[in-house]
């Protein structure tokens, strides 16, 4: 039977990570209110940030952007969107 947890995100009960993404107490917390679900629309969203603001992971800069976006989007705040980007739903 899979983890359950209490989605920060969607705000309902739904299956879990099966292990901390990144370690440290950032990994733990994710870990614990987020849903597979809601990582899983993350890390789409956030390859997105990455390559069409063409961010330098080596940055410090950079993944302290991603940090700061990460947190907002489970907490439900306003993250950036991809100037002229086009999800390929919309497309069609």
């Amino acid at each position: 039977m899979a983890r359950k947890v209490q989605c920060i995100k969607y705000g309902q009960e739904l299956d879990g990570l099966d292990m901390p993404p990144f370690p440290g107490p950032k990994g733990q917390k994710v870990f614990e209110t987020v849903s597979r679900v809601a990582w899983q629309e993350w890390l789409t969203h956030q390859t997105t940030l990455i390559n069409e603001k063409r961010l330098n992971l080596m940055d410090a800069k950079d993944r302290a952007y991603l940090d700061e976006q990460r947190d907002k989007y489970f907490e439900g705040g306003e993250v950036d969107q991809a100037e002229g980007y086009i999800p390929p739903s919309e497309t069609e």
